[in-house]
């Protein structure tokens, strides 16, 4: 698990290999990713968009925009978490991510950026 703390938000992510989704012999590995967002301000906030930034070991990169996670904008009050899961598929057997998420703060509305830390996903048993 990697976690970071930026602008009073504390991200924590693990990530698990998905042996049933991927195709090894096609060149697709999914790997399961999950956050834990907790929020160490004293004003709520509400998570606006996602930025990530992907990468496999053959060099390509691929980026992914959007409006909240998982089809939602959730707030998060003073000492709260919101935990979500989502996956993504690599070309080759390790990759890593990193991104950021916009938050809003729901007291002022001001928008700032938090670091999603980078995160590493491997095939199990690849660098053996």
């Amino acid at each position: 698990m990697v976690t970071e703390v930026s602008s009073g938000i504390k991200i924590s992510v693990s990530t698990q290999y998905e042996a049933q989704y991927s195709n090894p012999t096609r060149g697709t590995h999914f790997f399961v990713y999950f956050i834990d967002i907790e929020n160490q301000n004293a004003f709520p906030v509400k998570l606006v968009s996602r930025h990530w930034i992907i990468y496999d070991a053959q060099d390509n990169v691929r980026e992914v925009m959007g409006e909240g996670v998982v089809g939602k904008q959730p707030h998060i009050e003073p000492g709260e978490h919101f935990r979500y899961n989502s996956g993504c598929d690599f070309k080759s057997f390790i990759g890593k991510m990193r991104g950021t998420y916009t938050m809003q703060n729901l007291d002022t509305g001001s928008h700032f950026e938090v670091q999603i830390p980078e995160f590493t996903t491997e095939v199990p048993h690849f660098l053996n």
